[in-house]
């Protein structure tokens, strides 16, 4: 961790660039705030009309300082924060939080300026510009003009949040006040003119006081550092919730492989955060749901859940949804069925079925006390969810006694459905340790966030081995669209073997080369220009040896109708039989490049059933990761002896991958697209071939 951003977001001194002396005012809130929530530290006004803010000295410039301050918050206007910058560097400030607009937001013309702010600050560092600020909730420092921090008395707790807008920031802290979930750290990163994303989760890895670090985001800008910081906090065993905006496919470019269209930016940040083992918030009412399940810090370590209700019609509800997640909500096994019973003597209470259903007995401690202990101790369960009805309105206090009574004898997790009309007792059940939610479905998303957490304690996938150009593969000589021949030849030189094939001049045929195929083969154009070979009849199957001279001159003038290209070569190929269509390709995106795998085929955009892993600069995929995306695949049971058919070599399949993943890698960004469509996977120790592939190399 910089020593700069630990004195950023715990500060002892803080300088105020451009304070205010009207507390109501933006440039005079941050002083009010520190003042409100008893900052310890020394505060630092700068103005020049004024002798006094909020009876502290006013200073009137910032060379006038008594000391250097750990932090300066600099609101003044944008020429002028360029100066302060700069005279605060040359003091040797640590770091600057600058709220000023019209930077980078504002075009270039703004950039410009934004390159000019960092080059002024030399070795400070700044958060923003155009950022709200930051809140160290923990030790009480505000160092925002957010008008959340209105709120008398901070939710203290482990869930720490980095924000790339502001407003987001606000909004938060207001609601986890209204929901009794605590917090620990805010950051508004912004324009990100130098700290950003990846420094705020390498900071709150090793903050102790942070247990769950939540992103609200809107772009990475640097991928390999997020990425390197978000291993680094599941390492530490701290999970991250990531709200991403923008999940929209527009404006992805069309590209000649099927890839390029099955990809998609959106669907790269899931790759990313899978790799990561960050868990994505899909709905932004999930975005502190998660988050306060997982800060309860307890491990579920299965999908078999007990739901006690006191109300019948809500406990059907968690149960069907629980049930579309994949939870099972199995009986009371019968020792644990029978200790219930004791608890209510008489038919009152359905206590031996699940859910288990209290509402006719009534709200009773003891009743309570007996159920929930019964439930927390039963091996048939992993975790169990408490259902408060109208009941919890007039008597919250009551499942909350009889929660924190039996919630010391047992580390499963505990977590409540209340009703939406009873928000006291939702935020006193939080308080206590059990995340309280007023939705169905949310119960859900949290379990299966906590199962997710559980099983990043495992460790991380081993990386591939570093990538390396085949000897005596002449790479300089490729460039532009290789042809189908060319492209396999690739291939080939990195371990990948394809069908049997053999180049056919169109205008002078020899067909005794075609013998070895077999009595019938595959025809096909060669071309640099046509990629999309079928899209205008330029590939026949099953085709007599005999016939291969006719249908040369068929093809070749239907192709030169469709495309007006003029064909002088073809590709005669063995008939390749029995074997699953598989498809790999590379994607590339601001966020890096990535391995695609999926089922392939003309079929393969129709069903998309593809997975994708990032792949680290010059680094091939493992072995293990490729199983990993193939076991990901709806269609992954094909491979693996669906219903009685022949397992596939899924060993050889996998051996393909992680050698077409080597060779993307080692040609870097020489390599601008590049699949295979399709590879035959043969039943198990037959291999694979590829029988068709794009290369595109600049």
């Amino acid at each position: 961790m910089g020593n700069a951003i630990l004195k950023l977001m715990e500060p002892r001194s803080i300088a105020v660039i451009g304070a205010s002396t009207d507390p109501k005012k933006t440039a005079g809130r941050p002083i009010a705030y520190l003042q409100k929530h008893h900052f310890k530290g020394k505060i630092y006004p700068v103005n020049p009309r004024a002798e006094e803010i909020a009876g502290l000295k006013c200073y009137p410039d910032i060379g006038s300082l008594p000391e250097t301050p750990d932090v300066a918050i600099i609101m003044v206007g944008t020429d002028k924060a360029l100066s302060a910058v700069q005279e605060l560097s040359q003091l040797g400030t640590p770091a600057a939080i600058v709220l000023t607009s019209g930077f980078a937001e504002h075009g270039p013309e703004g950039l410009k300026k934004q390159e000019e702010l960092i080059a002024a600050a030399g070795a400070m560092r700044i958060l923003g510009p155009n950022t709200i600020g930051m809140v160290n909730v923990t030790d009480d420092i505000p160092l925002s003009p957010s008008s959340a921090l209105e709120m008398d008395e901070f939710p203290k707790g482990g869930v720490s949040v980095v924000s790339q807008s502001g407003g987001i920031l606000g909004s938060l802290l207001s609601r986890a006040a209204a929901s009794g979930l605590g917090l620990s750290k805010l950051v508004s990163t912004s324009n990100e003119a130098d700290l950003g994303m990846a420094d705020f989760v390498d900071y709150l890895t090793d903050d102790p006081s942070t247990k769950v670090i939540v992103l609200y985001l809107e772009s990475i800008r640097h991928p390999e550092r997020f990425r390197a910081a978000a291993l680094r906090a599941r390492q530490a065993g701290k999970p991250i919730v990531v709200y991403k905006v923008g999940k929209s496919e527009a404006g992805i470019k069309a590209a000649v492989s099927h890839t390029g269209a099955l990809a998609g930016s959106d669907k790269m940040y899931d790759a990313l955060f899978k790799q990561t083992g960050i868990i994505r918030a899909n709905k932004f009412s999930d975005f502190l749901d998660i988050p306060a399940a997982l800060s309860s810090g307890r491990v579920l370590k299965g999908k078999r859940v007990a739901i006690l209700t006191s109300t019948g019609g809500a406990g059907t509800l968690v149960a069907d949804s629980l049930g579309e997640w994949g939870f099972e909500t199995p009986a009371p096994d019968e020792k644990t069925a029978e200790r219930l019973r004791a608890l209510q003597p008489g038919d009152q209470a359905v206590l031996d079925r699940n859910p288990i259903d209290v509402t006719l007995a009534g709200l009773q401690p003891d009743l309570l006390r007996g159920a929930i202990g019964a439930l927390l101790d039963s091996p048939s369960y992993d975790a169990l969810i408490l259902i408060l009805g109208s009941s919890s309105l007039s008597m919250p206090d009551l499942m909350a006694g009889a929660v924190r009574d039996c919630m010391q004898s047992s580390d499963k997790p505990v977590i409540a459905y209340v009703s939406p009309h009873a928000p006291i007792a939702g935020a006193l059940m939080t308080k206590l340790g059990v995340p309280a939610f007023s939705q169905p479905e949310s119960c859900s998303v949290a379990l299966s966030s906590m199962l997710h957490a559980s099983g990043l304690r495992g460790g991380i996938a081993e990386t591939g081995s570093v990538a390396s150009i085949p000897d005596g593969l002449d790479i300089a000589s490729l460039h532009g669209s290789l042809n189908e021949y060319q492209a396999k030849n690739l291939f080939s030189a990195f371990g990948i073997p394809g069908v049997r094939e053999v180049v056919v001049d169109a205008a002078n045929p020899n067909l005794e080369v075609l013998k070895d195929l077999g009595d019938k083969c595959v025809l096909k154009i060669l071309s640099n220009e046509i990629t999309h070979k079928t899209e205008v009849g330029g590939v026949a199957l099953n085709v007599p040896i005999a016939d291969i001279s006719s249908r040369l001159n068929e093809m070749a003038a239907e192709v030169k109708i469709k495309s007006g290209e003029t064909i002088k070569e073809f590709l005669v190929q063995e008939m390749a039989t029995g074997g699953l269509e598989f498809m790999v390709g590379m994607h590339q995106d601001p966020l890096g490049t990535a391995i695609l795998v999926g089922m392939g085929g003309v079929t393969a955009e129709l069903f998309k059933d593809t997975s994708m892993r990032l792949i680290s600069p010059g680094k091939a995929l493992s072995k293990e990761e490729v199983l990993e995306m193939m076991q990901e695949l709806k269609t992954w049971p094909l491979l693996n002896g669906y219903r009685g058919r022949a397992q596939c070599d899924v060993n050889a399949l996998v051996k393909a991958i992680v050698q077409f993943s080597e060779m993307v890698a080692a040609l870097g960004e020489r390599l601008i697209e590049c699949e295979i469509n399709p590879i035959f996977v043969f039943a198990q120790g037959q291999g694979v071939k590829a029988a068709d592939g794009i290369a595109v190399l600049n």
